[in-house]
């Protein structure tokens, strides 16, 4: 799976997967994802062709609505459905919204949206309380963008503690963290160490102990808590 966006360096991302995946393209899943305000009938088939040929394909895995804007849901649930009629996407979801939001798609049409893409990590488990129960609830798998807070939970004494007493990376615990929880998690990676680094994480099962200890070191929240964005 390989994640991008047309707003990432204004499409120069999109171009460079493009390039690396040059003659590659059945072994990627690719997602990408719309600005809200190319979220409209008229500017969301534009935006997904941007894309495509920005990426070199002729057609996307998944495309996301990047957050919410002023378009309608309504609309660009019929946008997205007419991308997927049409071949160009072959999937559709949201990214950054919260259970209103999507209690509120759904009931406008959107029973096929396939994911939310979200912040969640260690340190941002306000999604646990209402809006991963609900996607749970209609078997809408959750990504996990940010999935180490970019970097800044490396540092964090408890998950150092763990990595130390496993042989592996902190970056890898946070990570496994997440995939235990069945979550698809998106984690940034600059070099092919970085990548090999990141796949480790899937072949490492936390234990009882060691869950529970994450849990005491970034504690679950006891209520609602807005859903956050970077």
């Amino acid at each position: 799976m390989i994640d991008t966006a047309e707003m990432y360096a204004d499409g120069a991302s999109e171009a460079l997967v493009g390039e690396a995946i040059a003659g590659l393209r059945e072994q990627v899943f690719l997602v990408s994802k719309a600005y809200p305000h190319h979220a409209s009938a008229d500017a969301l088939p534009r935006a997904c062709e941007a894309s495509l040929k920005r990426l070199g394909t002729d057609r996307l895995d998944l495309y996301l609505l990047h957050w919410r804007g002023r378009v309608p849901l309504a609309e660009t649930v019929e946008a997205m459905e007419r991308l997927v009629d049409s071949g160009k996407i072959l999937r559709w979801g949201v990214s950054n919204l919260d259970a209103d939001d999507m209690a509120e798609l759904v009931e406008v049409g959107g029973a096929a949206c396939q994911t939310d893409q979200i912040l969640y990590n260690l340190t941002r488990r306000g999604p646990e309380h209402d809006l991963i129960p609900w996607l749970a609830a209609r078997r809408m798998p959750v990504m996990a963008y940010s999935p180490v807070e970019q970097g800044r939970l490396l540092d964090h004494a408890g998950l150092r503690r763990i990595a130390e007493d496993r042989g592996t990376t902190p970056a890898q615990v946070a990570l496994a963290w997440l995939l235990g929880k069945g979550v698809i998690a998106i984690p940034k990676a600059g070099s092919a160490a970085h990548v090999r680094e990141n796949r480790a994480a899937a072949d490492l099962e936390l234990t009882t102990e060691e869950r529970a200890a994450l849990d005491a070191a970034f504690p679950a929240p006891r209520g609602p808590v807005p859903l956050e964005m970077l």
